[in-house]
């Protein structure tokens, strides 16, 4: 099935103006944890955004085409194609669908934009105590060079269904979006996001990621094309028992700009999370594009009521050349000492010199095996995707990109 978002702002749905009725009290009430940020539908209940705000520092804002101060006018189209096979039933709705903004609201101007301005949304419901055989693949194409779009997917999957998803984005333009995926109780999500954009796209997205009861998703983010792309994932549990491992890798060039951005909110008991992102980068000053640059925030927090939870994080960059920057800042948040374990690490570093004169001492040439520590870097997240063709596809854009140095 095919459809696609128009382009133009639309009409404010319900949850638009109940949202807007709060937006000045809103300000006066400080955030008593990242949990419980300001949130809204509207986007005129936020500021526009500087670098000066910590959600932005690292973002340039420059090269956001205007998505932060509302300048971008939707002139273009998404092109979304769903593919998948019986279990599922995909619809194109209008902003009044009550089921829109049931798994999070916006927290930044950004995502509250894209929200205000799509005008159809794409649901994809798995059905009840359904287990699909084969991946549920959702092809979304940019509205193309120097075009602007919104758009919004929910992905619904029903209590004891068993998916796998694919979210591939294409072709160029600039595109802010929100997608929602509500896992429900004892369900298990596969989820790969692939952001294989072209070099001018600019994509800024907010997940929302609802996990029931006993439900379990696991989430693959790879980050690979784009001018800039930002995505920010936000987890929360809606019943005790839930399970969400996050994985990612990305691989910027010269001039890119790929930050992910992520919060684990543990507001119920006995739920887990593991999170695990690898990145490379790699640049070249003389090029002139600026430095290929990646941010990773990882946020997680245990509120009180969040006893028996057990959580991890990792992050971990590899500097390929100079001309390269990683920033990388794991956070925990803890409000109870009732919790099984929670642990963050972060590290960022260039090649390991004794793995690289191990494989030169075996008369490897240095090309190659610059490209083997880097293909062993990235093995242990890349054999996690249960889809080969998906698995095989990675790993000839990650050799792509090495070649295309020189490395």
């Amino acid at each position: 099935m095919t459809a696609s978002t128009p382009a133009g702002a639309g009409t404010a749905g319900v949850r638009d103006a109940i949202a807007g009725e709060n937006r000045e009290a809103a300000p006066l009430t400080p955030a008593v944890n990242k949990g419980e940020l300001f949130a809204s539908f509207d986007v005129n209940a936020f500021e526009i955004p500087s670098g000066r705000d910590e959600i932005w520092r690292f973002t340039p804002m420059r090269r956001l085409r205007g998505l932060h101060n509302r300048s971008a006018a939707a002139d273009g189209q998404v092109g979304i194609d769903v593919t998948g096979v019986e279990g599922i039933t995909v619809e194109t709705v209008g902003r009044e669908d009550q089921r829109l903004g049931d798994a999070g609201t916006p927290a930044d101007r950004v995502a509250a934009l894209a929200y205000s301005s799509f005008t159809e949304a794409t649901i994809v419901t798995v059905r009840k105590e359904q287990e699909l055989p084969d991946p549920v693949t959702i092809t979304l194409n940019g509205p193309g060079e120097g075009k602007t779009a919104y758009t919004h997917i929910q992905v619904r999957v029903e209590p004891f269904a068993r998916a796998t998803l694919v979210l591939d984005h294409h072709g160029s333009g600039i595109m802010a979006d929100n997608v929602e995926i509500i896992v429900g109780d004892s369900a298990k999500l596969s989820v790969v996001t692939v952001q294989d954009w072209a070099e001018d796209a600019v994509h800024i997205r907010t997940e929302h990621l609802q996990v029931g009861r006993d439900a379990e998703l696991r989430h693959f983010a790879v980050s690979l094309g784009g001018d800039l792309s930002r995505v920010t994932s936000n987890v929360r549990y809606a019943g005790p028992g839930g399970k969400a491992e996050l994985l990612g890798l990305y691989f910027a060039d010269a001039g890119q700009h790929i930050e992910h951005r992520l919060l684990v909110d543990h507001a119920v008991p006995n739920c887990k999370s593991n999170v695990v992102y690898k990145g490379a980068l790699q640049g070249d000053p003389a090029l002139g594009k600026g430095d290929a640059h990646t941010v990773w925030i990882g946020d997680v927090l245990i509120r009180a009521a969040a006893e028996d939870t057990d959580t991890f994080e990792l992050n971990r960059n590899l500097i390929l050349t100079d001309g390269a920057r990683a920033d990388s800042v794991p956070n925990l948040e803890i409000e109870t000492g009732e919790i099984l374990g929670a642990g963050h690490a972060s590290a960022t570093g260039r090649f390991d010199d004794e793995q690289l004169f191990y494989l030169l001492s075996r008369g490897i040439p240095e090309d190659a095996a610059r490209r083997l520590v880097v293909r062993g870097f990235f093995h242990e997240l890349i054999n996690r995707i249960t889809i080969p063709e998906l698995r095989e596809r990675i790993d000839a854009a990650i050799e792509a990109e090495l070649a295309a140095v020189g490395a």
